[in-house]
């Protein structure tokens, strides 16, 4: 599955989103660059095909099929949209999208869920007291239960706080499951993971160098690439 929106833009004069183009697709995960309070929202829902932009194009395999993206693409934490309430508890949010999914939504299925997502020790927990990653992993492997879902669009997980590397390293896990992941986050969070990836690939370098030219036949696996949007100059 690939996704591509070239220079989509919302709003009167561009204002809830200038022209951006971003792609994402199976198996890789890509960080769009959007700032502002409403932005990343706004791109976040362009990209999961549950609104329409006002100019450019959005595509699902080379065809413009919104029904499609909406069943295959699920949308994650989105401000506004479908961010849990804050003091609502992780077992009620897994009752819930378990009902959703269309299973079983009793206490046992739920306690069974929060065993098998690593969680249960979250179970009583206000959504707002729990950490980052735990945050985003729990909405996301809640949202892959439903039938269907091939890719996830992640919204601007750096609110919560914490390291921008952590859930940038989730988000590689879920690649690595034959998903389709896009992160819409901010300038600052896209600098941090561009430095650690940097700085990795660095070290390999080095210690490969180190170990001379007989140590492995085999090449280090390279780093998933950041991708980013580019903003036309904002008109507003």
């Amino acid at each position: 599955m690939k996704i591509v929106l070239d220079r989509v833009a919302k709003g009167a004069r561009n204002a809830a989103l200038p022209p951006a183009s971003a792609s994402f697709q199976t198996g890789e995960v890509t960080l769009a660059r959007a700032e502002t309070e409403q932005r990343p929202t706004v791109l976040g829902l362009i990209a999961s095909g549950r609104m329409r932009p006002d100019s450019g194009t959005v595509t699902i395999d080379g065809s413009t099929d919104y029904s499609a993206m909406r069943k295959r693409i699920a949308l994650i934490d989105a401000p506004d949209v479908c961010e849990p309430a804050a003091d609502v508890t992780v077992a009620g949010i897994v009752a819930e999208e378990l009902m959703f999914a269309g299973r079983a939504s009793n206490p046992v299925a739920v306690n069974r869920a929060l065993s098998t997502l690593g969680v249960s020790e979250w179970a009583r927990s206000a959504i707002a007291t729990v950490l980052p990653t735990v945050r985003i992993g729990l909405l996301a492997e809640l949202a892959l239960l439903r039938p269907g879902v091939e890719g996830l669009v992640i919204t601007s997980p750096d609110r919560h706080g914490g390291d921008p590397n952590e859930w940038w390293e989730l988000a590689r896990r879920l690649a690595a499951r034959d998903l389709a992941i896009l992160i819409v986050a901010g300038d600052a969070s896209a600098a941090a993971i561009a430095a650690t990836t940097l700085v990795a690939r660095l070290d390999d370098a080095n210690t490969l160098r180190a170990a001379g030219p007989d140590a492995s036949d085999d090449e280090p696996e390279p780093e998933p690439e950041i991708h980013a949007t580019a903003f036309a100059e904002d008109t507003v």
